[in-house]
């Protein structure tokens, strides 16, 4: 499900993340860095092909949930629409 925040759409998860690229919606992925190696290179493939920017997150897939405002682990967030917020353009190319 997506959820809407600072105007924006994002998704968390790895699967509803692959979906959104696959769909070519997503416009940023965001990856947690504790996220499982293989997993992190299926998300960075699917981003290339989608030219969908990438960031890899500081912090672990508690502190992404966390970041988001859920009580659950996040290892993965797709930004669909950024909304409001400027977090597309303030990650470097």
């Amino acid at each position: 499900s997506t959820q809407s925040t600072w105007g924006g759409k994002y998704v968390l998860g790895h699967r509803s993340a692959l979906k959104s690229l696959r769909q070519g919606k997503a416009k940023l992925v965001i990856i947690s860095n504790n996220c499982p190696p293989l997993r992190k290179c299926e998300l960075e493939y699917y981003a290339m092909l989608a030219k969908a920017h990438v960031h890899h997150y500081s912090g672990n897939n508690i502190d992404l949930g966390t970041a988001c405002g859920k009580y659950f682990r996040a290892s993965v967030m797709s930004i669909i629409e950024a909304g409001d917020s400027d977090i597309i353009r303030s990650v470097p190319a």
